[in-house]
């Protein structure tokens, strides 16, 4: 699949001159847009000091913002339709909302399936290097998104957070029992061996957690996760048993394919719903936010698939 063939899959950019000035640069290379908008981020949320070349770095920054803020509203215009149509009474959005884990973009992908009962050890490795290198930390989306919510969504939001950090213990956090998983089998991720579409779904989540205007885009995407990850980490849980891995590397995705249930039932209850009963205008931008998460993961399933069944044999090694 080349770049432009794979980006007719979004939809084409509004005319106005804030977003066609900043568009040419991604829309014309989406692998080079998406590995540097990674590489950008990367360095944006990592810890620093300062340094004498901040001024020059505060610019940097502008014009890549620009730049991310018109991939970002690329994907709201795909979605925006079919989040209008949303209701916006809280009780029925959230039933509108849990009806997305069967009809949503993406949703019950063959590709599961295949990985639990038919992938090669080579095949589920190029999957894990993609979702590795793809990852944006759902432990820090959530401490981006909740500054400054109300105060019930918040405490729910820092519950969710309590347990992403394993209630206080390092053997018990989730983000490094899949960074552990990559060292132990070796699995060497990294921008540059990572499709394009895995790197656009981690810049995406990191777009909405960090600029406050898509705040509850962000809200949405990450309810959404919550909703729909545990069928998916089923599978690949049963395909990384079969294949012989062993209880302590597959507990990344044993582990979700429980908790996340009881994580997406409190999400609903207790976030999404007090929001949209507070403020009903709130429902279209997370029902965005929702719809963006699950059409980025389609994508990266479409072309996950295209990948592993076009090449049965890919090598670990192999980049992209």
């Amino acid at each position: 699949m080349n770049d432009e063939t794979a980006m007719s899959n979004f939809s084409s950019l509004s005319s106005s001159p804030s977003r066609s000035a900043v568009a040419p640069a991604w829309l014309a290379d989406a692998t080079t847009f998406q590995r540097r908008l990674a590489r950008f981020n990367a360095q944006r949320i990592a810890p620093a000091q300062p340094h004498d070349d901040w001024a020059a770095e505060v610019q940097r920054e502008a014009q890549m913002r620009l730049e991310e803020g018109a991939f970002l509203e690329n994907l709201r215009a795909g979605v925006v339709a079919r989040a209008a149509a949303a209701p916006t009474e809280a009780d029925a959005f959230v039933a509108w909302f849990e009806q997305l884990e069967q009809n949503g973009p993406g949703q019950h992908d063959p590709l599961f399936e295949w990985l639990a009962r038919s992938a090669t050890r080579e095949q589920m490795l190029w999957f894990l290097r993609q979702e590795v290198a793809g990852e944006a930390g759902f432990d820090d989306l959530l401490a981006y998104t909740q500054v400054k919510l109300p105060t019930l969504p918040k405490l729910e939001m820092a519950r969710n957070f309590w347990d992403e950090m394993g209630r206080g213990s390092r053997k018990g956090m989730h983000g490094p029992m899949l960074s552990d998983l990559a060292t132990e089998v070796q699995l060497n991720a990294d921008i540059d061996a990572t499709v394009w579409e895995a790197l656009a779904l981690a810049n995406a989540m990191l777009g909405l957690a960090l600029n406050r205007r898509y705040a509850y885009h962000a809200i949405g995407a990450l309810g959404i996760v919550e909703q729909t990850a545990p069928g998916r980490v089923q599978q690949v849980g049963s395909g990384l048993k079969r294949l012989g891995f062993s209880a302590r590397q597959r507990i990344y995705f044993d582990l979700h394919s429980a908790m996340d249930i009881r994580h997406s039932a409190s999400w609903n209850a207790q976030v999404i719903h007090p929001l949209v009963a507070a403020n009903s205008a709130l429902a279209p931008s997370i029902a965005e936010g929702a719809l963006i998460r699950l059409s980025c993961g389609a994508r990266c399933f479409e072309r996950y698939r295209a990948e592993l069944w076009r090449r049965p044999h890919i090598a670990p090694h192999e980049r992209e």
